[in-house]
């Protein structure tokens, strides 16, 4: 385990993390950092899969919208769907896998190279908004964050992800608004929606395992 980890409480990231997902007055904040790795996740399997990326738009309600243009069936379209509750929970064990490997700075600098790319594809105000003071963030602990401060706020970071993505799968489960990327998933493959909730219920929380793993058994 790092070195500089040992001073700390090793549970303090997770509580953090929890707390900004779990208590009521935190959570519509700290959801817009799960909507932008949701958001992000649409976009990289839709450039991944042969779609043309048009826009994403971020919203104060901390609802988001990508659009993209291709196929409307088909495997690329049905991974297209599904990478939005898939990201956020992938992104923090990728995260995990990187801090376990001493790989911290190349974490947080890649999560700023993330949001760049994204830059030009924002296409409402809000959205800019969130995007610029993500990036702005991890910037700043990168360059002038101690190496505490930095481990602290990685970990933080993918905890939230990992947390807050199986929180917002068990919402959209409740949600039935017809329009959810669950109802296009149940359309795409006619598979039931209760099926998807559980399976991207259980890569949440596989994700979570692993990563759990990671950052406490290395």
């Amino acid at each position: 385990m790092n070195p500089d980890w040992d001073q700390w409480s090793t549970y303090l990231p997770i509580v953090v993390a929890a707390a900004l997902v779990l208590l009521r007055p935190l959570w519509p904040l700290s959801r817009h950092a799960v909507t932008l790795a949701h958001e992000a996740g649409h976009a990289i399997a839709a450039v991944a899969t042969g779609r043309r990326l048009t826009g994403i738009r971020l919203h104060s309600d901390t609802s988001g919208l990508t659009l993209s243009r291709g196929k409307p069936r088909g495997p690329g379209m049905v991974l297209t769907a599904a990478a939005g509750y898939l990201a956020p929970s992938l992104l923090g064990l990728g995260g995990a896998a990187l801090v376990a490997g001493g790989w911290l700075r190349i974490l947080l600098w890649g999560t700023v190279g993330l949001m760049v790319v994204m830059l030009p594809f924002i296409r409402n105000l809000f959205g800019l908004l969130v995007l610029v003071v993500s990036g702005a963030a991890f910037g700043v602990v990168a360059y002038f964050g101690s190496a505490s401060l930095q481990l602290q706020f990685g970990y933080v970071a993918i905890w939230l992800l990992l947390i807050g993505n199986l929180r917002t799968v068990v919402e959209a489960a409740g949600t039935r608004s017809g329009h959810s990327d669950l109802d296009q998933l149940r359309n795409l493959t006619h598979l039931p929606r209760w099926l998807w909730v559980v399976l991207l219920a259980g890569v949440c929380v596989g994700t979570g395992v692993l990563a759990w793993r990671a950052q406490y058994l290395v």
